[in-house]
């Protein structure tokens, strides 16, 4: 046997994806590196690890053993390299994030300060839409996930960072004459069904009784639909926090429109009773001590923001 830790970390992810394909983009390696792995990692056995049936990846019986050692292994791994650095005094261990996509104007923010206190820490993080976050939060699979909306049941502690406004946005030669007259809102601009933005926007329409157009588009990022709407194709209901650029420079407007802005919060969730890791622990310390200044610091101008 002469495997590689890379290889143990390329297969166990394989195997929690069941797919080479989720698993290249969750490991931001390419599809045919991932592949590549695989096949060295598979040589070193006389049992298949997968199979291929259909055009699907499945994990045999003995493939899931492996994978179990892998996760031993790893762990073992990451406990010695935390042993050793607790030995020289650093903080270290990994913290595991998974936040919607407009918490990318965000969480850098608050976690900037951190890990230059700590530069011995791992990040991971994944940004994604709100249903795959809630997911990964559930599956325990990260320490922390940022949202804009805790859904509701959802059995979570919080710790609440920023407000998160949403208003009505359109391109700056392009706006309609009074708030009211959505006759001259010829396209809606979507999120993908999942989305945290999308179902605020929904709501808003809805409980107004907003008429809407007959052609909409559906894309699969806030920064997709401000560009859409930057190029004239339509309007949207979008975050104060991913436009502030736009804005300054009079490519996009707002639309002054009754309802609007919805006020939400952004909350670090976490699951009750979690068992944090040190380096969570301490994140989360520093968080609660640092919060309000860390907001005046950076988002001074969001938080003083004028219609």
């Amino acid at each position: 046997m002469n495997y590689t830790l890379h290889q143990l970390q390329v297969y166990l992810k394989i195997t929690e994806t069941q797919s080479i394909t989720k698993a290249a983009e969750e490991l931001h390696l390419s599809q045919p590196a991932v592949s590549i792995q695989l096949k060295n990692f598979q040589d070193q056995f006389d049992i298949p690890l997968t199979e291929i049936i259909g055009r699907r990846l499945y994990v045999t019986d003995f493939g899931k053993e492996v994978a179990e050692s892998c996760k031993r292994i790893l762990n073992e791994v990451h406990l010695l390299n935390y042993e050793m650095a607790k030995y020289k005094g650093n903080l270290t261990g990994r913290l595991r994030f998974s936040v919607v996509s407009t918490g990318k104007y965000v969480i850098p923010y608050f976690l900037g300060d951190f890990l230059q206190l700590h530069p011995s820490l791992e990040l991971q993080m994944d940004v994604t839409n709100k249903s795959q976050v809630i997911e990964s939060l559930l599956d325990n699979k990260v320490d922390f996930a940022l949202v804009s909306i805790v859904p509701s049941g959802l059995a979570v502690e919080s710790i609440s960072l920023l407000k998160n406004q949403l208003f009505m946005v359109s391109k700056g030669n392009n706006l309609p004459e009074k708030a009211e007259d959505t006759t001259q809102i010829t396209r809606y601009l979507m999120r993908e069904k999942g989305s945290g933005t999308r179902s605020i926007m929904e709501a808003f329409l809805n409980e107004n009784q907003y008429e809407l157009p007959q052609s909409q588009i559906e894309l699969t990022s806030n920064e997709a639909v401000k560009q859409a709407i930057v190029a004239g194709l339509g309007c949207s209901v979008m975050p104060l926090i991913g436009i502030r650029n736009e804005l300054a420079l009079g490519q996009l407007k707002i639309i002054p429109t009754a309802g609007l802005p919805i006020t939400t919060e952004w909350q670090l969730i976490w699951l009750p009773n979690k068992r944090f890791s040190p380096a969570a622990k301490s994140f989360l310390a520093f968080i609660q001590t640092n919060r309000t200044s860390i907001v005046q610091t950076h988002f001074q101008w969001y938080e003083s923001f004028q219609e």
